[in-house]
Protein backbone atom coordinates (compact mmCIF):
# COMPACT_ATOMS: atom_id res chain seq x y z
CA UNK A 1 0.00 0.00 0.00
CA UNK A 2 2.83 2.46 0.69
CA UNK A 3 4.53 1.96 -2.25
CA UNK A 4 1.54 2.51 -4.31
CA UNK A 5 0.95 5.94 -2.66
CA UNK A 6 4.26 6.59 -3.06
CA UNK A 7 4.34 5.90 -6.68
CA UNK A 8 1.27 7.63 -7.02
CA UNK A 9 2.95 11.03 -5.29
CA UNK A 10 5.53 10.60 -7.16
CA UNK A 11 3.77 11.02 -10.78
CA UNK A 12 1.11 13.50 -9.93
CA UNK A 13 3.35 15.18 -8.21
CA UNK A 14 6.32 15.98 -10.62
CA UNK A 15 3.53 15.96 -13.64
CA UNK A 16 1.85 18.73 -12.03
CA UNK A 17 5.36 20.40 -11.06
CA UNK A 18 6.25 20.45 -14.63
CA UNK A 19 3.21 21.86 -15.82
CA UNK A 20 3.38 24.49 -12.96
CA UNK A 21 6.69 25.48 -13.63
CA UNK A 22 6.29 25.92 -17.65
CA UNK A 23 3.69 28.18 -16.76
CA UNK A 24 6.07 30.33 -14.70
CA UNK A 25 8.65 30.39 -16.94
CA UNK A 26 6.38 30.79 -20.15
CA UNK A 27 5.51 34.30 -18.74
CA UNK A 28 9.06 35.11 -17.13
CA UNK A 29 11.98 33.28 -17.99
CA UNK A 30 14.14 34.56 -15.61
CA UNK A 31 12.21 33.67 -12.72
CA UNK A 32 14.09 30.26 -11.66
CA UNK A 33 15.61 31.75 -8.89
CA UNK A 34 12.39 33.02 -7.38
CA UNK A 35 11.02 29.43 -7.83
CA UNK A 36 14.42 27.67 -6.34
CA UNK A 37 14.38 29.97 -2.86
CA UNK A 38 10.43 29.31 -2.80
CA UNK A 39 11.02 25.80 -2.65
CA UNK A 40 13.96 25.66 -1.02
CA UNK A 41 12.19 27.49 2.05
CA UNK A 42 9.20 25.40 2.14
CA UNK A 43 11.27 22.26 2.82
CA UNK A 44 13.43 23.57 5.03
CA UNK A 45 9.91 25.10 7.00
CA UNK A 46 8.67 21.46 7.02
CA UNK A 47 12.10 19.90 8.46
CA UNK A 48 12.48 21.80 10.70
CA UNK A 49 9.25 21.33 12.19
CA UNK A 50 8.98 17.68 11.46
CA UNK A 51 12.47 16.03 11.21
CA UNK A 52 14.55 18.46 13.79
CA UNK A 53 11.90 18.60 15.93
CA UNK A 54 11.78 22.53 15.77
CA UNK A 55 15.93 21.77 16.02
CA UNK A 56 16.11 20.09 19.04
CA UNK A 57 17.32 17.14 17.18
CA UNK A 58 20.82 16.59 16.76
CA UNK A 59 21.88 15.12 13.55
CA UNK A 60 23.45 11.91 12.35
CA UNK A 61 25.59 12.89 9.91
CA UNK A 62 28.42 15.41 10.94
CA UNK A 63 27.56 18.88 10.12
CA UNK A 64 30.51 19.69 7.98
CA UNK A 65 29.54 16.72 5.75
CA UNK A 66 26.12 18.41 4.98
CA UNK A 67 28.18 21.84 4.27
CA UNK A 68 29.88 20.34 1.80
CA UNK A 69 26.75 18.18 0.53
CA UNK A 70 24.88 21.27 0.35
CA UNK A 71 27.21 23.45 -1.76
CA UNK A 72 27.29 21.07 -4.54
CA UNK A 73 23.17 20.71 -4.23
CA UNK A 74 22.81 24.39 -4.23
CA UNK A 75 24.95 24.87 -7.10
CA UNK A 76 22.96 22.56 -9.10
CA UNK A 77 19.58 22.91 -8.33
CA UNK A 78 20.53 27.11 -9.05
CA UNK A 79 22.38 26.73 -12.61
CA UNK A 80 19.80 24.15 -13.50
CA UNK A 81 17.17 26.82 -13.08
CA UNK A 82 19.20 29.54 -14.22
CA UNK A 83 19.78 27.83 -17.57
CA UNK A 84 16.22 27.99 -18.61
CA UNK A 85 17.51 32.12 -19.19
CA UNK A 86 19.39 31.06 -21.54
CA UNK A 87 17.08 29.97 -24.79
CA UNK A 88 16.73 26.19 -23.09
CA UNK A 89 13.11 25.00 -23.99
CA UNK A 90 11.58 22.88 -21.15
CA UNK A 91 11.61 19.52 -23.22
CA UNK A 92 15.57 19.88 -23.92
CA UNK A 93 16.02 20.46 -20.05
CA UNK A 94 14.33 17.65 -19.19
CA UNK A 95 15.92 15.23 -21.61
CA UNK A 96 19.57 16.61 -20.49
CA UNK A 97 19.34 15.97 -16.52
CA UNK A 98 18.10 12.48 -17.83
CA UNK A 99 21.25 12.07 -18.51
CA UNK A 100 22.40 11.67 -14.40
CA UNK A 101 22.45 7.70 -14.71
CA UNK A 102 25.56 8.32 -16.88
CA UNK A 103 26.77 11.05 -15.36
CA UNK A 104 27.03 9.17 -12.35
CA UNK A 105 28.56 6.04 -14.16
CA UNK A 106 31.50 8.05 -15.21
CA UNK A 107 32.39 9.86 -12.43
CA UNK A 108 32.40 6.52 -10.56
CA UNK A 109 34.57 4.70 -13.14
CA UNK A 110 37.12 8.04 -12.75
CA UNK A 111 36.53 8.59 -8.72
CA UNK A 112 35.38 5.48 -7.49
CA UNK A 113 37.63 2.79 -9.91
CA UNK A 114 34.36 0.71 -10.43
CA UNK A 115 33.90 -1.26 -13.34
CA UNK A 116 30.49 -2.26 -15.02
CA UNK A 117 29.22 -4.73 -17.02
CA UNK A 118 29.45 -4.50 -21.47
CA UNK A 119 25.54 -3.76 -21.04
CA UNK A 120 26.24 -0.63 -18.82
CA UNK A 121 28.47 0.88 -21.48
CA UNK A 122 26.33 0.13 -24.10
CA UNK A 123 23.81 2.48 -22.50
CA UNK A 124 26.61 4.98 -21.77
CA UNK A 125 26.47 5.36 -25.49
CA UNK A 126 22.81 5.55 -26.37
CA UNK A 127 21.93 8.27 -23.57
CA UNK A 128 24.92 10.15 -25.01
CA UNK A 129 23.48 9.48 -28.27
CA UNK A 130 20.04 10.57 -27.55
CA UNK A 131 20.69 13.41 -26.07
CA UNK A 132 23.66 14.67 -28.58
CA UNK A 133 20.31 14.05 -31.45
CA UNK A 134 17.90 16.14 -29.23
CA UNK A 135 20.77 19.06 -28.28
CA UNK A 136 22.07 19.16 -32.04
CA UNK A 137 18.22 19.50 -33.48
CA UNK A 138 17.34 21.92 -30.75
CA UNK A 139 20.39 23.96 -31.62
CA UNK A 140 18.92 24.04 -35.49
CA UNK A 141 15.35 25.29 -34.12
CA UNK A 142 17.37 28.17 -32.35
CA UNK A 143 19.02 29.24 -35.31
CA UNK A 144 15.72 29.03 -37.48
CA UNK A 145 13.58 30.81 -34.75
CA UNK A 146 16.45 33.64 -34.68
CA UNK A 147 16.97 34.32 -38.28
CA UNK A 148 15.71 38.65 -38.11
CA UNK A 149 20.09 39.76 -38.72
CA UNK A 150 23.03 37.02 -38.38
CA UNK A 151 24.19 39.13 -35.37
CA UNK A 152 21.02 38.61 -33.24
CA UNK A 153 20.62 34.78 -34.51
CA UNK A 154 24.29 34.57 -33.42
CA UNK A 155 23.72 36.13 -30.13
CA UNK A 156 20.65 33.36 -29.54
CA UNK A 157 22.64 30.77 -30.20
CA UNK A 158 26.07 31.66 -28.42
CA UNK A 159 23.21 32.18 -25.31
CA UNK A 160 22.36 28.78 -26.07
CA UNK A 161 25.09 27.46 -25.73
CA UNK A 162 25.91 29.00 -22.51
CA UNK A 163 23.04 27.32 -21.56
CA UNK A 164 23.92 23.98 -22.67
CA UNK A 165 27.52 24.12 -20.83
CA UNK A 166 25.52 25.40 -17.87
CA UNK A 167 23.36 22.16 -17.85
CA UNK A 168 26.30 19.92 -18.13
CA UNK A 169 28.27 21.55 -15.49
CA UNK A 170 24.99 20.84 -13.40
CA UNK A 171 24.40 17.22 -14.74
CA UNK A 172 28.52 16.10 -13.81
CA UNK A 173 28.03 18.28 -10.66
CA UNK A 174 25.08 16.43 -9.54
CA UNK A 175 26.78 13.08 -10.27
CA UNK A 176 29.66 14.32 -7.98
CA UNK A 177 27.34 14.76 -5.32
CA UNK A 178 25.53 10.79 -5.35
CA UNK A 179 29.33 9.70 -5.28
CA UNK A 180 29.74 11.60 -1.87
CA UNK A 181 26.15 11.03 -0.69
CA UNK A 182 27.00 7.01 -1.22
CA UNK A 183 30.11 7.50 0.48
CA UNK A 184 28.56 9.53 3.49
CA UNK A 185 25.88 6.74 3.60
CA UNK A 186 27.88 4.01 3.83
CA UNK A 187 30.11 5.23 6.72
CA UNK A 188 27.19 6.96 8.70
CA UNK A 189 23.90 5.42 7.64
CA UNK A 190 20.96 6.46 5.57
CA UNK A 191 19.07 9.13 6.87
CA UNK A 192 17.35 10.33 3.21
CA UNK A 193 14.63 12.84 5.16
CA UNK A 194 17.79 14.58 7.66
CA UNK A 195 19.73 15.10 4.59
CA UNK A 196 16.53 16.45 2.89
CA UNK A 197 15.98 19.09 5.78
CA UNK A 198 19.88 20.44 5.84
CA UNK A 199 20.24 20.24 1.74
CA UNK A 200 17.51 22.81 1.77
CA UNK A 201 17.74 24.90 5.08
CA UNK A 202 21.86 25.67 5.22
CA UNK A 203 21.70 26.68 1.58
CA UNK A 204 19.24 29.45 2.49
CA UNK A 205 21.59 32.35 3.25
CA UNK A 206 23.19 31.85 0.02
CA UNK A 207 20.07 33.27 -1.65
CA UNK A 208 21.18 36.77 -0.41
CA UNK A 209 23.34 36.70 -3.60
CA UNK A 210 20.69 36.60 -5.64
CA UNK A 211 17.98 38.69 -4.05
CA UNK A 212 17.92 41.69 -6.23
CA UNK A 213 16.62 39.14 -8.30
CA UNK A 214 14.39 37.83 -5.93
CA UNK A 215 13.09 40.80 -5.18
CA UNK A 216 12.33 42.04 -8.99
CA UNK A 217 10.83 39.07 -9.93
CA UNK A 218 8.40 39.86 -6.38
CA UNK A 219 7.46 42.54 -8.24
CA UNK A 220 6.46 41.20 -11.51
CA UNK A 221 4.31 38.69 -9.98
CA UNK A 222 2.55 41.20 -7.53
CA UNK A 223 1.76 42.92 -11.03
CA UNK A 224 0.55 39.80 -12.60
CA UNK A 225 -3.47 39.37 -13.30
CA UNK A 226 -5.32 38.47 -10.55
CA UNK A 227 -7.60 35.97 -10.20
CA UNK A 228 -10.33 34.11 -7.65
CA UNK A 229 -9.24 31.25 -5.81
CA UNK A 230 -11.76 28.80 -4.88
CA UNK A 231 -12.90 27.76 -1.40
CA UNK A 232 -10.90 30.24 0.04
CA UNK A 233 -12.59 33.44 -1.38
CA UNK A 234 -9.36 35.68 -1.87
CA UNK A 235 -8.11 37.57 -4.84
CA UNK A 236 -3.82 36.68 -5.75
CA UNK A 237 -1.82 37.92 -8.67
CA UNK A 238 -2.06 34.57 -11.08
CA UNK A 239 2.16 34.07 -11.07
CA UNK A 240 2.32 33.59 -6.93
CA UNK A 241 -0.66 30.77 -7.31
CA UNK A 242 1.15 29.45 -9.92
CA UNK A 243 4.53 29.63 -7.35
CA UNK A 244 2.59 28.18 -4.62
CA UNK A 245 1.75 25.35 -6.98
CA UNK A 246 4.96 24.63 -8.21
CA UNK A 247 6.19 24.94 -4.62
CA UNK A 248 3.57 22.13 -2.92
CA UNK A 249 3.73 19.54 -5.70
CA UNK A 250 7.45 19.66 -5.36
CA UNK A 251 7.13 18.77 -2.24
CA UNK A 252 4.65 15.93 -3.06
CA UNK A 253 6.90 14.73 -5.82
CA UNK A 254 10.28 14.59 -3.46
CA UNK A 255 8.41 13.30 -0.19
CA UNK A 256 7.25 10.46 -2.96
CA UNK A 257 10.77 9.64 -3.89
CA UNK A 258 11.41 9.54 0.17
CA UNK A 259 9.02 7.16 0.49
CA UNK A 260 10.04 4.98 -2.61
CA UNK A 261 13.23 4.55 -0.99
CA UNK A 262 12.29 2.90 2.27
CA UNK A 263 10.07 0.83 0.55
CA UNK A 264 11.57 0.00 -2.48
CA UNK A 265 14.96 -1.64 -3.90
CA UNK A 266 16.75 1.50 -5.88
CA UNK A 267 16.23 -0.29 -9.27
CA UNK A 268 12.40 0.19 -9.01
CA UNK A 269 12.85 3.83 -7.64
CA UNK A 270 15.25 4.56 -10.64
CA UNK A 271 12.61 2.91 -12.71
CA UNK A 272 9.58 5.03 -11.46
CA UNK A 273 11.40 8.61 -11.37
CA UNK A 274 13.04 7.14 -15.44
CA UNK A 275 8.97 6.22 -16.55
CA UNK A 276 7.74 9.90 -14.66
CA UNK A 277 10.35 11.99 -16.34
CA UNK A 278 9.17 10.76 -19.76
CA UNK A 279 5.49 11.41 -19.08
CA UNK A 280 6.60 14.76 -18.00
CA UNK A 281 8.02 15.04 -21.38
CA UNK A 282 4.94 13.82 -23.17
CA UNK A 283 3.22 15.95 -20.92
CA UNK A 284 5.00 19.59 -21.43
CA UNK A 285 5.41 18.91 -25.64
CA UNK A 286 1.57 17.97 -26.03
CA UNK A 287 0.07 20.37 -23.42
CA UNK A 288 2.12 23.51 -24.27
CA UNK A 289 2.81 22.44 -28.07
CA UNK A 290 6.35 22.61 -27.63
CA UNK A 291 8.40 22.47 -31.22
CA UNK A 292 9.28 18.22 -30.97
CA UNK A 293 10.61 16.79 -34.55
CA UNK A 294 10.82 13.43 -35.53
CA UNK A 295 15.01 13.86 -34.56
CA UNK A 296 13.59 14.53 -30.56
CA UNK A 297 11.59 11.64 -30.57
CA UNK A 298 13.84 9.79 -31.74
CA UNK A 299 16.56 11.22 -29.53
CA UNK A 300 14.07 10.51 -26.36
CA UNK A 301 13.57 7.16 -27.45
CA UNK A 302 16.94 6.39 -27.36
CA UNK A 303 17.53 8.55 -24.04
CA UNK A 304 15.07 6.19 -22.44
CA UNK A 305 16.12 3.18 -23.84
CA UNK A 306 19.61 4.02 -22.46
CA UNK A 307 18.49 4.66 -18.81
CA UNK A 308 16.21 1.53 -18.92
CA UNK A 309 19.10 -0.92 -19.61
CA UNK A 310 21.22 0.79 -17.82
CA UNK A 311 19.07 0.13 -14.25
CA UNK A 312 18.49 -3.91 -16.04
CA UNK A 313 14.56 -3.50 -16.20
CA UNK A 314 14.87 -6.57 -19.13
CA UNK A 315 16.94 -8.97 -16.74
CA UNK A 316 14.55 -8.07 -13.67
CA UNK A 317 11.15 -8.59 -15.37
CA UNK A 318 13.05 -12.14 -16.91
CA UNK A 319 13.62 -12.97 -13.78
CA UNK A 320 10.68 -12.28 -12.04
CA UNK A 321 8.93 -14.07 -15.13
CA UNK A 322 11.46 -17.02 -14.10
CA UNK A 323 10.68 -16.97 -10.95
CA UNK A 324 8.16 -19.81 -10.22
CA UNK A 325 9.45 -22.35 -12.50
CA UNK A 326 13.09 -21.68 -10.47
CA UNK A 327 11.25 -22.47 -7.39
CA UNK A 328 9.55 -25.21 -8.79
CA UNK A 329 12.78 -27.19 -9.88
CA UNK A 330 14.43 -26.66 -6.45
CA UNK A 331 11.33 -28.05 -4.77
CA UNK A 332 11.65 -31.03 -6.73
Amino acid sequence: MGTVFAIVLVFVGCCSNVVSLELLVRKFPGCGNIVTFAQFLFIALEGFIFETNFGRKKPAIPIRNYVIMVTMFFTVSVINNYALNFNIAMPLHMIFRSGSLIANMILGIIILKKRYSVSKYLSIALVSAGIFICTIMSARQVNVANEGTEEQGFYAFMRWLIGIAMLTFALLMSANMGIFQETLYKQYGKHSKEALFYNHCLPLPGFLLLSTDIYNHCVLFSQSTPVDVPVVGLTVPIMWLYLLINVITQYVCIRGVFILTTECASLTVTLVVTLRKFLSLIFSIMYFQNPFTTWHWLGTAVVFLGTLLYTEVWSSVQAALRGPDVKEKKAE
